[in-house]
């Protein structure tokens, strides 16, 4: 599989793409007036306490005050940061303790963010501390010595973790193997290991003199996550079109990766480099609801607060032998498109899809086969379930960041994000309402009522009769005016 990552920088956004086999997959974005703060680690103080959520507000100098759940504080004693602790970060079995026993109000406490803020919700907070490296995860607070699970050669595994067992030498600190390690010498990760503990270190000392809310630590740039992340063998070529950034990514490769950081290219051609693969088009079909389908089909993707939801529809898809048979080759087309577009998306949280029926127990195996097949190029946690009783999907996928269409778009004005308008002739009834409780409210010769263009011309060419009667009835003059301004739900009413 050909792999490539394209950089675009500019001073106030930058944007990476990943793109397999010349198809994108991906998209990060970082705006310098937004960017976000997952992994960063703050000095807060516990703002309210709330025993009825098991979690607490914790002020850290965001725009909304964080939330902090019982499940993820440390129940090490506290100890000053880097000091670490006898005990593994992880809580241990049994209930989780009640918050209040906790934290408690006005408390200082170290904090690191897990989720960014999403729509209305603050961030998510963690005490359990974690500093990412290019092959590890290190983790201060705890002995834990964990390994990918991607990584699945059980002799490659036990290597790595010889190693970093080695490497940690009894300092009751713990480690996790990332993905990215699979293969690497011991002098890799010995490097990384040293990275860590410097990184640890800056630290400790920044949070001694560190107010409440300050930033203590803060996660690398966009572009040296990418290179830091996504990385690896199977990417032939990393292309930036900054100068600037080239060079600060080329230093931090052949630190780091230096038998990959040949791979870093600075782009200077004349196309943006986004045209390359269409990137700018596909960011564009993103943003809709309807992903058409080779075959004819096509997707429907609809996101909410509460969950997203994927419709899967035959559309002009015949097939070739038998309604069953048409009906499988689509769900089949559609558990690809649904992968990608999830990852491409950036869909999070709780997933719906609905395939179209199929009766063969075998055809609903190889589906979800087909749709775990595409989830595993993902690098976000996924979570799927067997087809439910009325034949939907339902999946999880790991949300830290808010979705491709709420970082790049904002509800609609005139629907107020409903995604629908009321109808001229539901406003035309609706006015016919709203005069008539303003004659009897207050007392005037005439009324004017000024609305947008179409409603007007719904009102004076269709219901003229319907005025008339109002007229009469109300025994008051009405005139109408169209006004350009208003949009199609917004009306005045004057008394005159």
């Amino acid at each position: 599989m050909s792999e490539e990552i394209l950089i675009n920088v500019t001073p106030r956004e930058t944007r990476v793409a990943v793109v397999e086999n010349g198809m994108l997959q991906e998209l990060h974005i970082e705006r310098a007036s937004r960017r976000g703060v997952v992994g960063n680690i703050y000095k807060g103080r516990v703002q309210r306490v709330m025993p009825g959520m098991q979690a607490a507000f914790v002020e850290i100098g965001l725009e909304r005050a964080a939330f902090l759940h019982a499940s993820d504080i440390s129940r090490v004693p506290a100890a000053p940061p880097g000091e670490g602790g006898d005990e593994p970060d992880a809580a241990p079995p049994g209930p989780t303790p009640a918050i209040s026993s906790l934290v408690h109000e006005g408390q200082e406490i170290i904090v690191q963010v897990v989720k960014d803020p999403i729509g209305s919700k603050g961030a998510r907070l963690t005490t359990q501390i974690s500093i990412p490296s290019r092959y590890l995860v290190f983790l201060p607070h705890s002995r834990v010595l964990g390994v990918s699970a991607r990584i699945e050669d059980e002799a490659e595994r036990n290597r790595l973790k010889a190693i970093v067992g080695e490497q940690a030498n009894g300092s009751g600190q713990g480690y996790i193997v990332r993905t990215n390690a699979e293969g690497q010498p011991a002098e890799a990760l010995a490097e990384d290991v040293d990275y860590l503990r410097k990184a640890w270190e800056a630290v400790r000392e920044a949070s001694a003199s560190r107010k409440v809310g300050q930033r203590i630590y803060e996660d690398l740039s966009l572009p040296m996550r990418t290179v830091r992340d996504l990385m690896r063998k199977n990417v032939d070529t990393v292309r930036v079109d900054s100068r600037e950034a080239y060079d600060k990514l080329s230093a931090f490769a052949r630190q780091f990766m230096p038998e990959l950081a040949a791979r870093i290219e600075h782009y200077a051609g004349e196309r943006p480099i986004f045209d390359l693969y269409g990137v700018e088009d596909e960011i564009q079909r993103a943003l809709q609801k309807e992903v058409p389908l080779k075959s004819g089909g096509y997707l429907v993707i609809d996101q909410t607060e509460a969950m997203a939801t994927v419709d899967v529809n035959t559309g002009s898809f015949l097939g070739q032998r038998n309604l069953e048979e048409t009906v499988y080759r689509t769900n089949l087309e559609a558990a690809q498109a649904v992968a990608r577009q999830l990852r491409l998306r950036n869909l999070g949280g709780i997933i719906i899809i609905d395939f179209i029926d199929m009766t063969d127990d075998e055809h609903k195996r190889q589906v979800l086969r087909t749709l775990e097949k595409g989830l595993a190029h993902d690098h976000a946690r996924t979570s799927v379930h067997e087809f439910s009783p009325l034949g939907l999907v339902e999946m999880t996928r790991k949300r830290t960041t808010d979705s491709l269409e709420r970082q790049l778009c904002e509800p609609c004005h005139e629907c107020g994000g409903r995604g629908t308008l009321k109808t001229t002739e539901t406003l035309t009834y609706e006015i016919f309402r709203e005069i008539t409780r303003a004659v009897r409210q207050f007392e005037a010769s005439q009324l004017l009522v000024i609305a947008s263009p179409k409603v007007v011309n719904k009102i004076t060419d269709e219901e003229s009769a319907a005025v008339a009667e109002l007229e009469e009835f109300l025994g008051k003059s009405i005139r109408f005016q169209a006004d350009e301004q208003y949009a199609q739900e917004q009306y005045d009413v004057v008394l005159l």
